[in-house]
């Protein structure tokens, strides 16, 4: 009897945050629609949703949502925000979806202290935000073949967005004040 009740709540253990890891891969596909388009990319909520996965799940579950995202989106899902495919590959925008995963996992690690206050949550954040654009920014210079100089990819692929990411690393940091307490516990990643 007792090693039933061990089993079940191991079981319960890693089904929770595995839920959980599914919803934030589906919230950060709708997060690729709720989008305004800026030339080769576009303003999303994306991020948004990969920061707060990143806080609530931890290292491993947050970089395991974003993980199933990406792999759905390239395996053909038209969860991106220019449809799926392998062929997104060649976007160059592709390397700020693959930088996502990283991204969690960054905050993830930053933030696995028991109440991490709103200063150290927006800190995690903003080494997330680096760690992505350490990836997107390469990746979209390479992927245009030397049409743009690396100023202006740094400019239109990071500049243009940091007020953006700014408001949307405050508004996690705020939410995940009041969400940590009831998802922590159950999901440390």
């Amino acid at each position: 009897m007792k090693a039933e009740k061990r089993v079940r709540r191991q079981s319960a253990a890693f089904l929770r945050p595995m839920l959980l890891s599914a919803l934030f891969a589906a919230m950060t596909a709708v997060g690729a629609f709720l989008r305004i388009p800026v030339g080769y990319t576009s303003f999303t909520l994306q991020l948004f949703f990969t920061f707060t996965a990143g806080i609530l799940l931890g290292p491993y579950w947050g970089a395991a949502s974003q993980l199933v995202y990406v792999a759905l989106g390239l395996l053909g899902a038209p969860i991106f925000t220019e449809g799926g495919g392998l062929l997104y590959l060649a976007k160059p925008t592709c390397g700020f979806l693959l930088g996502l995963i990283p991204a969690a996992f960054v905050i993830g690690l930053l933030t696995r202290k028991k109440k991490p206050g709103i200063g150290i949550l927006c800190a995690a954040c903003a080494a997330g935000l680096i760690t992505l654009y350490l990836i997107g920014l390469p990746y979209m210079y390479l992927a245009l073949g030397g049409a743009w100089s690396f100023g202006k990819t740094v400019v239109s692929g990071c500049v243009i967005f940091l007020p953006f990411d700014a408001l949307k690393i405050l508004a996690t940091a705020l939410l995940c004040t009041r969400l940590l307490p009831i998802l922590r516990p159950a999901s440390k990643g």
